[in-house]
C-alpha cells in the first residue's frame, strides 16, 4: 500500500503536468493550424481537422508585403535595447551592492516598484516627451523606452549574483593596479554570465513581443513585427490566414531561443538568488 500512494500522487502529478501543457499548446496549436488554411477553410467547421495544407499565407506575408523591413526593425530595436540594458543594469546593480550612499534603499525598492507600472500606462506620457525631443516615430525611440522599461527587472536579476561574488577578488585586482572600470569589466562582468544570458532572454523577448508602445510610437517606416500584424485587421474583415502566419514567424525566434537556452534561463534566475 505504501508503494501505491507515491505512484497514484506520481501519476495525479504528472497528468496535472500534461493537461496543463496542452492547454498552453492549444493556442499555438490553433494558429499554426489557421495560418497553413486558406480563407475559405478556416471558418468550414468540418474541414477544421482535415483540410489541404499550403503556404499561401507565409508567401505571402514574406514576398508580398513588407515583411523584410518589419523583420530588420524588430532586431534593431530589440538587440540594441538588450545590450544597453545588459551593460546600464550590471553597473546599476553592481553600484547598489558595492557601494553605500545615502537613500540606497529607496533607490533599490523604487527600481523594483517601477516594473510594475503598466506598458499601456506608459504610452501617452512617452508620446508627448518624445515628440518634443524628436524621438517620435524613430527606432531609437523605442530603443530607449525598452531600455528603461527593461532596467529594473536586469538590476535584480544581477543583484544576487553580484552579492554573491567574493570582494576580495576586487580588492586583488585593485592591489594588482586595476582601476575600478577595469575591475568591473575584468573580474566582475565574466562572473555574471548565467545571470547576463537570462536577463538578456528575457529582455529580448518583451522587446521583440511588446505591442502597445510600437503602436503608439512608430509610423509606416519604423513598425515592428507586432504592429505590423494590426495591418491585417481592416474595415472590410480581418485576415486571418495572413494574421496567424504572421504571428508564428514572430513566435519563432522567442520560442527557439527559449527552448534552446532553457537551462540557462533557471540557472541564470536560480543561481543568482540570495537570502537576505
Amino acid at each position: 500500500m505504501s508503494d501505491e500512494r507515491p505512484k497514484a500522487a506520481s501519476l495525479s502529478h504528472y497528468a496535472v503536468l500534461v493537461a496543463l501543457a496542452l492547454v498552453c499548446l492549444g493556442p499555438i496549436l490553433l494558429m499554426a493550424m489557421t495560418s497553413l488554411k486558406v480563407q475559405a477553410d478556416i471558418f468550414a467547421s468540418p474541414s477544421f481537422w482535415f483540410f489541404a495544407p499550403t503556404l499561401q499565407n507565409y508567401r505571402a506575408v514574406l514576398v508580398e508585403d513588407s515583411f523584410g523591413r518589419f523583420l530588420g526593425n524588430s532586431l534593431i530595436v530589440a538587440s540594441v535595447s538588450t545590450v544597453l540594458t545588459l551593460v546600464a543594469g550590471a553597473m546599476a546593480a553592481y553600484a547598489i551592492v558595492r557601494f553605500r550612499f545615502r537613500g540606497r534603499a529607496v533607490v533599490s525598492w523604487a527600481t523594483l516598484l517601477l516594473r510594475s507600472v503598466p506598458l499601456a500606462v506608459l504610452a501617452v506620457p512617452v508620446f508627448g516627451i518624445w515628440e518634443q525631443f524628436g524621438l517620435l516615430n524613430s527606432l531609437w525611440g523605442l530603443i530607449l523606452l525598452y531600455t528603461a522599461v527593461n532596467l529594473p527587472f536586469t538590476i535584480w536579476v544581477l543583484y544576487g549574483f553580484i552579492a554573491q561574488i567574493p570582494h576580495e577578488l576586487e580588492e586583488a585586482a585593485l592591489i594588482d593596479g586595476c582601476g575600478p572600470l577595469r575591475v568591473f569589466f575584468a573580474v566582475v562582468l565574466p562572473l555574471l554570465r548565467p545571470g547576463l544570458a537570462a536577463a538578456a532572454i528575457f529582455t529580448f523577448r518583451i522587446a521583440w513581443n511588446e505591442f502597445i508602445l510600437a503602436l503608439v510610437l512608430t509610423n509606416r517606416a519604423t513598425r515592428t513585427l507586432p504592429v505590423a500584424a494590426s495591418l491585417y485587421i481592416t474595415d472590410v474583415g480581418i485576415e486571418w490566414g495572413k494574421l496567424m502566419a504572421l504571428g508564428v514567424l514572430i513566435a519563432l525566434p522567442p520560442l527557439v531561443v527559449t527552448l534552446v537556452a532553457a537551462r540557462q534561463i533557471i540557472a541564470g534566475l536560480t543561481a543568482g538568488a540570495v537570502k537576505g
